[in-house]
Parts: C-alpha cells; sequence; structure tokens
C-alpha cells in the first residue's frame, strides 16, 4: 500500500508555527512601538497575512491526522490572502477598515477555535483547556478591534496588537498541541486494482 506524502503536513505546520511567531512579535511591536508601527509595520502585516494565508491552504488539504487545527483554514485562508493584498499598496489610506476586518477575521476564528477546542477534548489531548482559553481571550481582542469602543490611532495600534498577539499565541498552541505527524500514515481510501474476472460455461 502506498503511503501518504507527509511533506505538505510537515510544510504546514512549520508555516504555521513560524508564521504564529511572527504575527506575535508583530502584535508586540504594535503595542510597544503604536506611532512607528502604523505607518511602517502595516506593509509588513500585509505580507504576513498573505504567507499566514498561504499555509493554512496548505494546511487545509495536507489532511492531517486528526483533522483539528486545518479543518476551517480554506475560508481563512483566503480570507488572509485577499486582506494581505489589499493591505500591501494602500495600509495608511484605510487602515480602519482593513483593522475592523481583521477583527472580524480574529473574531471567527476565535469562535472556530473554541469548537476545535471541544473537538479536542473529545480526542483526548490534554491541552484542550488551553486552546479553549485562549480562544476566548482572542474573541475578545477581535470584538475590541470591531468594536472599537476608544477613539485614536494609538489607541487602534494597541488593539490591532493585541488582536494580532492573541491570534499568533492560539495558533501557536493549536499547531503544536493537534497536529500530529506519522511518517507511515495511510491514505483515507485504499486504492487498489480490479480485475475481471469472466465465467465460461
Amino acid at each position: 500500500m502506498k503511503m501518504r506524502s507527509m511533506t505538505p503536513m510537515r510544510v504546514a505546520k512549520a508555516g504555521y508555527i513560524l508564521m504564529s511567531a511572527v504575527f506575535c512579535v508583530l502584535g508586540v511591536l504594535f503595542i510597544v512601538r503604536p506611532d512607528q508601527s502604523l505607518k511602517v509595520m502595516g506593509q509588513v502585516l500585509g505580507l504576513a497575512m498573505i504567507a499566514f494565508g498561504i499555509f493554512k491552504l496548505v494546511g487545509y488539504f495536507s489532511r492531517d491526522l486528526y483533522r483539528l487545527a486545518f479543518q476551517y483554514d480554506l475560508e481563512f485562508g483566503i480570507l488572509l490572502i485577499v486582506l494581505g493584498i489589499i493591505a500591501l499598496p494602500r495600509w495608511s489610506d484605510v487602515v480602519g477598515v482593513l483593522a475592523a476586518a481583521l477583527g472580524i477575521s480574529v473574531l471567527a476564528d476565535g469562535l472556530f477555535k473554541i469548537r476545535i477546542a471541544m473537538d479536542a477534548r473529545t480526542f483526548g489531548i490534554r491541552d484542550w483547556w488551553m486552546i479553549l482559553v485562549l480562544a476566548i481571550v482572542t474573541c475578545g481582542a477581535g470584538a475590541l478591534l470591531v468594536l472599537r469602543p476608544w477613539q485614536g490611532a494609538k489607541l487602534l495600534a494597541w488593539l490591532l496588537g493585541a488582536s494580532l498577539l492573541c491570534e499568533g499565541v492560539l495558533n501557536l498552541c493549536v499547531a503544536v498541541s493537534t497536529v500530529k505527524i506519522i511518517d507511515h500514515q495511510c491514505p483515507d481510501v485504499i486504492e487498489a486494482d480490479y480485475t475481471e474476472i469472466k465465467e465460461y460455461e
């Protein structure tokens, strides 16, 4: 029986971890240096969203063992790529709209990660509670970024940074806890060659 290639899964997991770390770093920069971040880091964030979106698509089609981490990543991957493409050339012009769109994405991802945490509990994954807590916190950060109860560029940068940091930590936890790679994983459908045997009287 031909074994499934683990390369896409390894690429997706490594990319998830890498881009989660990038989101964490960007989040900290937006919080610590809000004035410079909105001007300079917008394009970096656009590139990061495009890259993360690509890794999400790779993860969705990699068909990992538990099918938890990547199960909703087709839609989120496409959304991140689109937001990144929009952000690259004109971040400073539409920062408010893009921040709100990113907030909706973070909020939705947090809600889906709550479901993933419940599924992880069913699978017996020990860290399911950590995913649940981080998902709830991420939902709160995303909601604040969408609603923006306070005005001001600096506060917007702080909220954006908090959302990116929560999203990065959440995705990092999900990738490490739920993506299991087995070197000799069999395909879902067993492929076999059939030969028709005719009976002659």
